[in-house]
Order: C-alpha cells, then structure tokens, then sequence
C-alpha cells in the first residue's frame, strides 16, 4: 500500500508526515475480507472486552472485514504506539487526544507527531473511590496526609491520566507521591497488591452504567472493599479539571456490598472512541462502523456493557471538530444523516481524493 501521511498535532487538519510501516501490525488481505488491527490496551480492560467483542461481530455478520485486538499499555500509550507506526488503529480516551494535540502533560516532554482520524464513541468509563475495609479510609479527606497507598489506575491508561489530574488539582498528589505510596502496577497484578495488603484505596471504573471493568471483577473478588465518599476539594477538582464529567450514580457490579459507608459515589467520567490510522481503507471503517449500529446486540452477548448504537446519532457523541474523521466513518455518518458539517473529512490512502 502507499503511505500517506496522519494528521499531525500541529495541524490536525492538514497531513505533513510520512506514516509508520504497517508491518504485522497494519490491515492485511485475507481473501476477501480486510484484517484491522486494533491497539485494545491491556488484558481484562474495558477497551479489551470491547475490541474482542467487536472481533466476534464482525467474525459472524461481516463478508468484508475482521477485527484483531492487540494488547497494549492503555489509551495514552496507545497515540505513541500509533506515532510509531506500531497500530493502525486503537482505542484512545478524548482526554489524551485533547493533550497530545495541544502538547500537554504528558506529551508536552514526549510529544507525538501523527494522530489518528476519528472512528465513533464506545464506551464511557466512570470512575470512583474504594478503600478496603480494614484501611480506616471513610472518604477522600482521609488520604490527603499521604500516610495511605493508594492505585490511581495502570500508567498509561487514559483513565489514569484524567484521575492523576483530578488528584494533583485536590491537592493530593504529592505528598502521596513524597511518601511513595502510589502503587503503580498493571492492572494485572492489583488485584494480588490489594488483597496483600500493600493498597489501601484504589480507583476502579465500571462502563455505562452496566458492568465493572474485568481487572475490577478480580479486585471484587480477591479483597473486602467499601465505596467511598470525596471530600470538598475532590470535588471541586472535578469540576476544574477539563474532560472530566462528573455523574453520581449508586455502585453497579459488584458481587459483594460495597455501600457500608455511602449508597452514592461521586465519579469522573471519560468517553472514549474507536480511532483509526489512513493505511486502513475506508470501506473497512465503514463496515466496522455498521456492525456497531447493526448488531449491537451481538456485541452485548459479547461485552455485556456496550453502548447502544442502534440509533447512529449516538455513535457521534465524542466526535472532536479539530480532528478528521476517517473517511469510511465520515460516509456512514453522512448516510445515516448524523454528519455535522463542522466536522473534518480525513483520507485514506490510495483514496480518489487524493
């Protein structure tokens, strides 16, 4: 395939550089059908569940397409695997793409260069506090002294970005982080850190409302937790900090009782969308993009927490205006009549608008 050039953080609208080899993991022919590989973040993530689920549909409603789900370190990670050249296409939070376009923490010290086009929302994460039951930890206030270990999520997660900054603007962070008490594992291994011991409270996410995230099902059932209610200035935080929106809902998911302290929890949201690169064809966005409003519920016998997308209007809630939209998402939008005019046309390569 020829290469064309992403859409750079400088001019998100215009294409300056060489894109990345696509190698193994680029769209490879198989007979008839296009393979689109998809940076997915980590095992037992939401992301993850989603992409496998998104692979099953098209498995067994597409002629045209399949999807392959990588593991990778998260939807931060994941525009600096794409700026490599290393995934064609991923999951990624708009929190991230917000900070990588503008070069903000943590891209204004590792910037990237080539972003993606975007594809459609699939998910929102809402993310909340619990604390153990023998940490002493009743709310938020009781761990602004730092003497508690707390999990902010997986570095590289978008979800950890977006929670690092709600915490550093509560005034949190650094003497949390003086006293080395962040633990800062995968989301792999903090299930084992929780039941040990050696976490006292921790971020967790569910997804729309429906389910918790795979790593915070193993959580659930390794250690004894209590949600926890977030003192003035977490709040506030919330509210101060851009992406971040704040919904209070009553803990779903569980298999144990987690309303000893509080019935409600505070949260701080972040939608995230499907996003892809120009060596993937635009038939292939488009097609990936029909089996999301088609057969939603063959995605939800998959990922019981996948969005409804039977109505297309609601596969554009997170679509950015200083971003493309990849060609092949931009036409079933504009069939479905949800495309906004606002809104930018990227290429792919070998497109006849080139």
């Amino acid at each position: 395939m020829a290469k064309q050039t992403r859409a750079t953080r400088r001019d998100v609208l215009k294409a300056t550089g060489a894109a990345g080899a696509i190698g193994l993991a680029g769209c490879l022919g198989s007979g008839d059908r296009t393979t689109v590989t998809i940076g997915a973040t980590s095992q037992n993530s939401s992301s993850q569940q989603a992409a496998q689920a998104l692979a099953r549909a098209a498995s067994e409603h597409s002629d045209s397409v399949q999807v392959d789900p990588q593991v990778t370190g998260g939807w931060t990670a994941n525009l600096h695997e794409f700026d490599g050249g290393n995934i064609p296409g991923m999951a990624v939070d708009n929190n991230s793409l917000s900070k990588a376009m503008n070069e903000e923490a943590p891209f204004d010290e590792d910037p990237v260069d080539e972003l993606p086009m975007q594809g459609f929302v699939f998910t929102r994460l809402e993310m909340y506090w619990v604390a153990t039951e023998d940490s002493g930890i009743e709310s938020t206030a009781d761990i602004v002294d730092g003497d508690h270990t707390i999990y902010p999520i997986q570095p590289g997660f978008g979800t950890r970005l977006l929670t690092e900054e709600v915490i550093n603007r509560a005034g949190m962070w650094e003497s949390l982080d003086e006293s080395d008490n962040i633990y800062e594992g995968d989301t792999t291994d903090v299930a084992g850190a929780v039941e040990e011991g050696r976490v006292d409270a921790l971020c967790i996410y569910g997804a729309n409302g429906v389910d918790l995230s795979s790593w915070v099902e193993e959580v659930d059932a390794r250690a004894e937790l209590q949600a926890i209610p977030i003192h003035d200035e977490f709040e506030q935080a919330i509210d101060d900090t851009p992406g971040a929106l704040k919904t209070e809902f009553e803990p779903y998911g569980w298999n144990q009782d987690v309303t000893g302290i509080t019935d409600t929890v505070t949260s701080w949201a972040l939608a995230a969308q499907w996003a892809f690169g120009p060596e993937i064809p635009a038939d292939a966005t488009y097609e990936i993009a029909r089996l999301a409003h088609e057969h939603h519920e063959a995605l939800r016998e998959s990922d019981p927490t996948t969005l409804d997308h039977s109505d297309a209007e609601s596969m554009t809630e997170a679509v950015v205006e200083d971003l493309e939209v990849h060609p092949g998402v931009a036409d079933f939008f504009e069939e479905k009549g949800v495309w906004d005019d606002a809104w930018t046309r990227g290429e792919a390569e070998g497109s006849d608008e080139e």
